[in-house]
């Protein structure tokens, strides 16, 4: 009977053994997939142009420069976008690292041959031992060192992301600043002909000297503002040429201008906010850091067991006869509890950081959606107002001062303070299609609200 209950206990053991084996084999062979895809993952995102040190060469062939085209360049050629797949690839070589056991171990010596006796042969001692981390350990490393990959591979997403929006708002700026002025010089020679006329009415005593000057005073701020938009231009030319990692004077096409009526934006419903959560990936590498360190509390838990070394060794110490080969284990005894629990502590207060991370882009996300849709929804209305009805009114109002001046029945003053309307209103109009409502180009107190299509990049959406 004794013997029976032996054999089922032994038994019991190969079982629960043979079971803690194959599982262990099962989770070894999925993370191992997950490498390999991730490997893969990799290698397709080597979309690097061949003649990025070539950046002079980037428009070659083009007449215009486009807002897709422009993206496109700058996903290809700006550094920080080649750092961040380096740094995925940095964090993927960890995986064979962390899962790989420790090289053996051989040790060799002798004992000299005894004084004086020739019955006693040299005594060679031979050792060879292989440390093996406890059931779960290598796996547990193995999960967290890809969790940390996976969390890269989103980081790199998210460059290009920011790096696409970035392209975009500043090719708004390029394209704005070019519009601007050519709608500044058609004032220009708008004034030209108001000064014109303002001449010759005061030649003709029909006006009195005030008006030459005051047209002369308009058409010098005229000038000095295609200063300042002129110098707008450039440094939006000079900030595209840095983000595609050329020189900063290089040469740029000139930006097309097909911008139409602001897109009415979608209403926020509880389906667009989860789209952008799936999609968010910044939201996925916060998540996949969260799978790395609850890996890491778990294999704070295992540091409580002890590692497995296999010995093996063979001598001839101060024996006549060979001695048969040993082999042996050893075990660590884990009894510096103090350090392994400072270690635990460590990691689920990491854990909790990571979690609190997550939750804070949870909630970025959730008010870019809200508060990036009211702006949108904003600039349509704004854009309405100022092609249905602020242009016809203000273009009107230009051509009955410009007829009641000619005809002596209004001042030069009202003319020009229509004309500064009519300035100030197509400025606006062309900051409205794109989105802006900014006072002055380039201030500090702009407001900009990018199209949906932009919007939605920005905050994780598909176009």
């Amino acid at each position: 009977m004794r013997a029976y209950i032996a054999r089922w206990r032994v038994a019991r053991v190969g079982a629960a053994s043979l079971l803690a084996l194959t599982l262990a084999t099962a989770c070894a062979t999925a993370s191992r997939h997950r490498y390999g895809a991730l490997q893969q993952d990799w290698q397709r995102s080597d979309t690097i142009a061949p003649a990025v040190a070539e950046g002079e060469v980037a428009f070659a062939g083009h007449a215009w420069l486009e807002r897709g085209t422009l993206v496109e360049q700058v996903l290809e050629r700006n550094p920080n976008v080649r750092a961040a797949r380096f740094a995925w690839r940095a964090a993927l070589a960890r995986y064979p690292q962390v899962t790989s056991l420790e090289d053996p171990m051989f040790g060799a010596g002798l004992a000299p041959r005894s004084l004086g006796s020739s019955r006693v042969h040299d005594a060679p001692k031979y050792d060879l031992s292989q440390k093996l981390p406890f059931p779960g350990k290598l796996r547990l490393r193995g999960e967290a060192a890809l969790a940390e990959a996976e969390s890269a591979s989103h980081d790199y997403q998210a460059v290009r992301l920011r790096l696409a929006t970035m392209a975009s708002l500043v090719y708004d700026d390029y394209a704005l600043a070019t519009r601007s002025l050519e709608i500044n010089r058609s004032h220009i020679e708008l004034l030209g002909e108001f000064q014109r006329i303002a001449v010759a009415r005061y030649e003709a005593g029909q006006a009195s000297q005030q008006d030459p000057i005051q047209a002369e005073v308009e058409l010098t701020h005229a000038i000095h503002r295609e200063i300042v938009l002129e110098t707008a231009r450039r440094v939006a030319a000079e900030q595209i040429n840095a983000l595609m990692h050329r020189r900063p004077e290089a040469s740029l096409p000139p930006p097309t201008w097909v911008v139409g009526p602001v897109a009415e934006p979608p209403s926020p419903t509880p389906e667009l906010v989860e789209q952008a959560l799936a999609e968010k990936p910044e939201l996925a590498a916060a998540a996949a850091r969260v799978s790395a360190q609850q890996s890491r509390v778990d294999l704070a838990w295992r540091e409580y067991l002890p590692d497995l070394t296999l010995v093996g060794s063979y001598n001839r110490i101060m024996q006549e006869k060979d001695l048969q080969p040993f082999v042996g284990v050893q075990l660590n005894v884990p009894l510096q509890l103090g350090r392994r629990r400072a270690a635990l502590d460590e990691a689920e207060a990491r854990l909790e950081m990571a979690r609190s991370e997550q939750r804070a882009i949870e909630d970025d996300v959730r008010l870019a959606v809200q508060s990036g849709l009211e702006r949108l929804g904003e600039a349509h209305h704004v854009e309405h107002l100022f092609r249905e009805r602020l242009l016809p009114a203000a273009q009107d109002q230009v051509d009955a001062a410009r007829a009641g001046f000619e005809t002596g029945r209004n001042s030069f003053l009202a003319l020009i303070d229509a004309q500064r309307n009519l300035l100030d209103v197509e400025l606006g109009h062309e900051q409205a299609e794109m989105g802006g409502m900014g006072h002055e180009l380039g201030g500090e107190g702009q407001l900009r609200v990018q199209k949906i299509g932009v919007l939605c990049s920005d905050i994780g959406l598909s176009q």
